[in-house]
């Protein structure tokens, strides 16, 4: 049995409301669930909330309910603590799953197929702990991080030399390579990953050691007002329209 858990409490504080924040004519919870329903190797889907309107949402979308206990509902509840909630009430309810899709109700940039993509990635390696997806954001490169001193002025928020000779470094934004970041529209992880959380790497451990990479473009997860234009055009370039000229599947 394969399990798709979704997260997505019901406090924000930097974009409040945002998992149910109209996108393209639906809410943004609703994209990562609907490609979890159409993935077709993903047997059952769960979501894990506090939101019942997401509650509702989950339902409308042939996704089961796992009502968070309150200490997982905070703004400093990790994410990693309230994905092992889950998994264990899955396991209660259904029995033992052979892979875990992880997602974000806020990170709608994640396809069916992106999703089949990562269990067939670690079905086809048992050394793989994960497949995760990530997009190339070199002009987010570590070597161009920084961070306001004692002296009110910017300093490197990682000393140069982490990156080699600090002679043979330029403001190139690809000079340094390919950067990835995990873009959280989703993680396929192995059981382990999850019984064992403390084994894993940060800053997600929920994903293990061994981390394949599924690789797209633009994926994020929507934290921000300002985030949700970049979420659209992932979303249109992914074939979907306005809602008002669609019918919902």
């Amino acid at each position: 049995m394969i399990a798709a858990l979704a997260l997505g409490r019901k406090g924000s504080v930097g974009f409040p409301g945002k998992n149910l924040v109209p996108v393209l004519g639906r809410p943004l919870a609703w994209y990562p669930l609907e490609a979890a329903r159409r993935a077709e190797r993903v047997d059952r889907v769960f979501l894990s909330t506090d939101d019942e309107r997401l509650m509702d949402l989950a339902r409308d979308r042939d996704a089961e309910v796992i009502e968070r206990p309150a200490e997982l509902c905070t703004p400093e509840a990790l994410g990693e603590d309230a994905y092992a909630h889950g998994y264990r009430e899955i396991v209660r309810r259904v029995g033992e799953a052979e892979l875990m899709v992880l997602l974000f109700c806020n990170a709608p940039t994640v396809t069916a197929e992106l999703i089949d993509e990562g269990i067939e990635a670690l079905r086809a390696d048992p050394e793989r702990d994960s497949a995760v997806s990530v997009s190339v954001y070199n002009m987010w490169s570590p070597l161009r991080a920084r961070r306001v001193g004692e002296d009110g002025l910017l300093h490197p928020f990682v000393p140069f030399e982490t990156f080699g000779n600090p002679a043979t470094l330029n403001c190139d934004r690809d000079s340094q390579g390919d950067v990835y970041f995990a873009d959280m529209g989703v993680s396929v992880v192995r059981p382990r990953c999850l019984e064992r959380l403390e084994e894993g790497l940060l800053p997600q451990k929920w994903m293990g050691r061994r981390i394949f990479p599924l690789r797209q473009s633009g994926g994020l997860d929507v934290d921000y007002e300002w985030q949700v234009g970049q979420a659209e055009a992932y979303l249109r370039a992914h074939g979907y329209a306005p809602a008002a000229q669609v019918q919902t599947p």
